[in-house]
């Protein structure tokens, strides 16, 4: 993929912008980047991070991440269930995790000092691939479309992939300042919308939907007074919970439902 010819193109696209809703019926503006653009994009983004951090070699969590993931992608629309679904373990101690587009999904092995059991790590991983089903990747890069084109749009994509490594990713494309696309004001309400829809997920999934709370609350007593950086740009830990807790009982019979169904992961 010739870098510099696609921001290019995706900087003439920027008239193609359009309004649509997400999944939670929020409205958004989006376009000017088809959805193959936006999985080279997220794939590129992907392998850079693989080479840049430690991948983890132990198979039992390998194997435990993609089965939660498998389990996931399984009650997707079928527009994401067509996708070969990737995921990559790194051996870092900060609890962290990312999706992309294009089905890549990358966990630290920090996460699981937080995340106890199979669901919790499903209420990771379902708000992170609720951001990918939002479209939040694409809403953001059309919002940096405003104000810059070219190399920083890319930069853009590629530092929203990890935390600590996304300054690196930018700088590979000349464009430092572009990891602050995706810290403008209204993260907030794509990291609330994606609690919702990745909560929404592990329920139909067959993971219990409770969990989720017990999530961020291992989440905060871990970081103490501190909160994780990937959190810095989320909504306030005490509101999230309370918001987690409050969607609980719309989601128990979502939950048994899928379970009468046969739908029981044992991923371990």
């Amino acid at each position: 993929m010739k870098t510099a010819g696609l921001a290019i193109a995706i900087a003439l696209m920027l008239a193609a912008c359009a309004t649509t809703t997400s999944p939670t019926g929020r409205k958004q503006v989006v376009g000017g980047v088809s959805q193959q653009q936006l999985d080279q994009l997220g794939a590129q983004a992907f392998a850079e991070t693989k080479a840049k951090e430690t991948l983890s070699r132990d198979g039992k969590q390998n194997s435990y991440v993609q089965c939660v993931v498998n389990a996931l992608v399984a009650q997707l629309p079928q527009q994401y269930r067509g996708v070969r679904w990737e995921t990559a373990v790194f051996a870092d101690k900060e609890p962290n995790a990312f999706a992309l587009p294009g089905g890549k999904v990358g966990v630290n092995t920090g996460i699981f000092t937080v995340a106890k059991n199979q669901d919790q790590l499903a209420a990771v991983i379902g708000h992170e691939i609720g951001h990918v089903i939002s479209r939040h990747h694409e809403e953001r890069i059309t919002r940096q479309m405003g104000a810059q084109t070219g190399l920083s749009v890319l930069g853009a994509l590629a530092g929203a992939a990890y935390g600590d490594t996304a300054a690196s990713a930018v700088n590979q494309f000349g464009g430092m300042g572009a990891q602050a696309a995706f810290l403008l004001p209204g993260s907030r309400t794509q990291e609330s919308e994606a609690d919702v829809v990745g909560q929404r997920l592990m329920a139909s999934a067959g993971f219990d939907p409770s969990q989720a709370v017990n999530l961020w609350q291992n989440m905060m007593a871990a970081s103490g007074n501190r909160a994780p950086q990937w959190l810095s740009t989320h909504p306030d830990p005490a509101n999230r919970i309370r918001e987690l807790q409050r969607d609980v009982a719309s989601l128990q019979p979502v939950y048994q439902q899928a379970r009468q169904s046969g739908i029981v992961p044992r991923c371990g």
